[in-house]
């Protein structure tokens, strides 16, 4: 074959990222189903020789030699390979020199077919173990086009869909924009490796922080836990073993620079670098920074795995509504970040908390068993608390919903709000944006602020 022949070859793997030997091997296969389609038959066992110095494919035919010839495809008599080779015996393989001066139309347009089939196996192939092996990786991409909010990117000049759960709400693509995303997974199909990416998964903000601080790509520092509200607001857990290592510090890097190299990335989103500690106490209070918490009871510490872990938070009630957090979202990400179920209180309801724990706890306790306050605080069930707030609600009344109704009360408390006071300061608008309250039942809102 000529060079150029070979050098076209080494082109299309450079291109397509096959293997050289794959191409080669497809191409021989394509030749010897061309072989058999205009000159001999699907039985015969064929072999094609790919050479520098010769203008075009050899083709050979592999038989065996035998003494008696029972199938003619694959076999040849002893005295017939002895005319081609004198010192040939039973059993050697020949190689017969078959090579067709041109091929049939038909012929050639099938070993045409059978390199495009295989040269896109081949190339699916090799795309899927490429990126298979980059699974939980952070990849870099361009957007090449914007149809119907969905954004077709490119990635290593592999066309890829970006869908609307994975896009940040607040973000504007454009053609030619570079943006990083998380690869979550690739599936393997008949069409190609199918990659799952993601600009909103929580392990993109822990990759970017890997790639932006070296104390956690290092080991140094350990990323313990995350909790996203993409597009928005993160809140991130992390640890150092070693006590002479601030790890919050070495995440927020001098003057914020390291923190904001990992928020720029993710279109402004605010990443909230938290210390975490083995105490859940402690942790949970931390976690629902900038919120000020009085004191904090586990209530379910999650010893069965089957009852989802509970705490009681309680704050004074000027902070109450910086815990909450704008529509719920500082106490929903704390919630997140620690694992625990978060219930928050105002601080002059922790006593009689406290005594309706106790109250529960003893009746279910065998007489002349005291209770001390470690099992009041890891001991109650989550039907425990439910009979405490329901009791602390009768006993300290509705007033901090006025006459709203019960269906709104509902509403509001499954956004976050406490009472009244949480609400003060919103508008008709800002009250319809809350989930569930509609323009009625905001204009009773405001009623009863007024």
């Amino acid at each position: 074959m000529k060079p150029q022949f070979f050098a076209a070859i080494h082109q299309i793997c450079d291109e397509k990222n096959i293997a050289y030997d794959r191409v080669i091997d497809t191409i021989k296969a394509a030749l010897a189903t061309a072989y058999r389609k205009d000159f001999g038959n699907k039985e015969q066992e064929v072999e094609i020789v790919l050479q520098d110095d010769i203008d075009i494919a050899t083709v050979l035919l592999v038989k065996e030699v035998v003494e008696e010839v029972e199938d003619v495809n694959i076999e040849i008599s002893l005295a017939e390979a002895q005319k081609m080779k004198k010192d040939v015996e039973v059993g050697d393989i020949i190689k017969i020199d078959v090579t067709p001066l041109e091929y049939g139309r038909i012929a050639a347009q099938s070993a045409k077919q059978v390199i495009l089939q295989r040269l896109q196996e081949a190339e699916r192939d090799a795309l899927y173990e490429m990126f298979k092996n980059r699974e939980n990786e952070i990849m870099t991409a361009h957007v090449m086009r914007v149809e119907n909010g969905m954004v077709h990117i490119q990635i290593e000049k592999h066309n890829v869909m970006l869908g609307h759960r994975d896009q940040l709400s607040n973000e504007k693509y454009y053609n030619g924009k570079r943006v990083k995303v998380y690869l979550d997974k690739v599936v393997h199909t008949s069409k190609g490796p199918q990659l799952s990416i993601s600009r909103t998964h929580p392990n993109l903000v822990v990759r970017l922080l890997e790639m932006e601080i070296p104390e956690i790509s290092e080991g140094e520092v350990e990323v313990k836990s995350i909790a996203r509200d993409p597009g928005t607001r993160s809140k991130v857990a992390v640890w150092a073993e070693d006590d002479k290592i601030d790890p919050v510090g070495a995440c927020i890097g001098q003057k914020g620079v390291r923190i904001q190299a990992v928020m720029n990335e993710v279109n402004g989103e605010r990443v909230d670098i938290i210390e975490w500690t083995e105490d859940p106490k402690e942790f949970i209070a931390t976690s629902l920074q900038p919120a000020k918490i009085a004191e904090v009871i586990i209530v379910n510490a999650g010893e069965d795995p089957r009852v989802p872990k509970r705490a009681a938070v309680f704050v004074e009630e000027e902070e109450r509504p910086m815990a909450i957090g704008k529509q719920g979202q500082n106490v929903r990400l704390a919630s997140d970040l620690t694992g625990y179920e978060l219930d928050l209180y105002n601080l002059d309801q922790l006593p009689a908390f406290k005594d309706k724990l106790k109250e529960l706890l003893k009746s279910d306790t065998s007489a002349g068993r005291r209770i001390d306050d470690k099992e009041l605080e890891a001991a109650a069930t989550d039907k425990e608390l439910e009979a405490a707030e329901k009791s602390l609600k009768q006993d300290t009344g509705d007033s901090e919903w006025g006459k709203l109704t019960k269906a709104v009360i509902t509403k509001l408390e499954a956004a976050g709000y406490a009472g009244l006071d949480d609400l003060k300061d919103m508008d008709l608008k800002a009250l319809e944006g809350i989930e569930g309250i509609g323009k009625v039942s905001a204009k009773k809102i405001l009623g009863e602020l007024e």
